[in-house]
């Protein structure tokens, strides 16, 4: 995904106030053997992109005054009421230099597992994304969890997870868990009620 740029030369909250009113949001490269240099961007554009899942996760390309370099993002900083990004850090990438990445969880093949289909369990996703390393060359947009063998009352763990190659869990907890499908209490005692029906 590539990014276009613009070196800044102007420092400070009042330059910074300046560009937002200009349509700009300001930013900063770091990372590398080079010096960190100060960048803006067009807000519109960088508003949008950061609605895109794979711009949060992928290696991108960004290009500042003609010159492009392989970056990842790290942070941005919105506004507390305004549709406004204020700030946005991008990081150089070295392709040979392993990274340390959240990537989002796609869950798939729920509504075919023995949980919903057998017992009408509800699957809760306990994580969202997942803390991995690995060369920028390997790096996913997502990692995949597929669902359809999860039995209701059971969990879905980290290590359960299947990883593309070249990629490893950075979790610091030990095994955390993914999800869980559990049957509502409702249908539990709705079952009881059946059972003891069929008793008498």
């Amino acid at each position: 995904m590539k990014v276009v740029a613009f070196a800044r030369t102007e420092q400070g909250s009042g330059a910074s106030r300046r560009l937002r009113t200009a349509g700009f949001t300001p930013g900063i490269v770091y990372g590398g053997p080079t010096e960190p240099i100060a960048i803006k961007l067009d807000h519109n554009a960088l508003y949008h992109a950061l609605k895109k899942e794979a711009f949060h996760s992928s290696i991108l390309d960004l290009e500042v005054d003609g010159k492009a370099e392989k970056v990842l993002l790290r942070d941005f900083q919105v506004h507390a009421f305004k549709q406004l990004v204020l700030h946005v850090d991008f990081q150089r990438v070295d392709p040979n230099q392993k990274i340390h990445v959240k990537v989002p969880l796609h869950f798939v093949n729920a509504e075919n597992s023995p949980a919903v289909k057998l017992s009408s369990a509800v699957i809760s996703h306990v994580l969202s994304e997942l803390d991995i390393i690995c060369l920028p060359k390997d790096l996913p947009e997502f990692v995949e969890v597929d669902l359809s063998g999860i039995e209701a009352g059971a969990s879905l763990h980290v290590s359960d997870i299947k990883l593309p190659a070249g990629v490893a869990i950075a979790h610091t907890q030990e095994n955390p868990t993914v999800v869980t499908a559990m049957i509502p209490a409702g249908a539990v005692e709705a079952a009881a009620a059946e059972g003891e029906a069929e008793k008498k």
